[in-house]
């Protein structure tokens, strides 16, 4: 079981982060409020758990103005794709090691 818990990520351990890259797994591209609506986070818990991805490079911004409004538009990284996947490879692994004992 100390195999599956090695590669559980910490920093997908919190539900925002969790929520942020399940959507920009399945989408290209996301706004900031695109995100804030799905995952229902004020601008501030948002923006916080966003810059602790990008820190961490499993995520890439992009700042342009729309017209002459200001967009931010997220993508997951390389490296932030590949993270995610195993960390979920690695919650599978540990659920279907507990299922089986049971």
């Amino acid at each position: 079981m100390k195999n599956y818990l090695e590669n559980i990520n910490k920093a997908f351990e919190s539900r925002a982060r969790l929520g942020i890259m399940s959507v920009l797994m399945v989408e290209e591209k996301v706004d900031f409020n695109t995100l804030k609506d799905t995952l229902q986070l004020t601008d501030g818990n948002l923006a916080s758990h966003l810059r602790a991805l990008e820190e961490a490079e499993y995520l890439r911004v992009e700042k342009q103005f729309v017209g002459r409004k200001p967009q931010t538009t997220y993508y997951a990284s390389p490296a932030g794709r590949e993270a995610f996947k195993s960390h979920l490879d690695a919650l599978e692994q540990l659920i279907l090691n507990n299922r089986q004992k049971d």
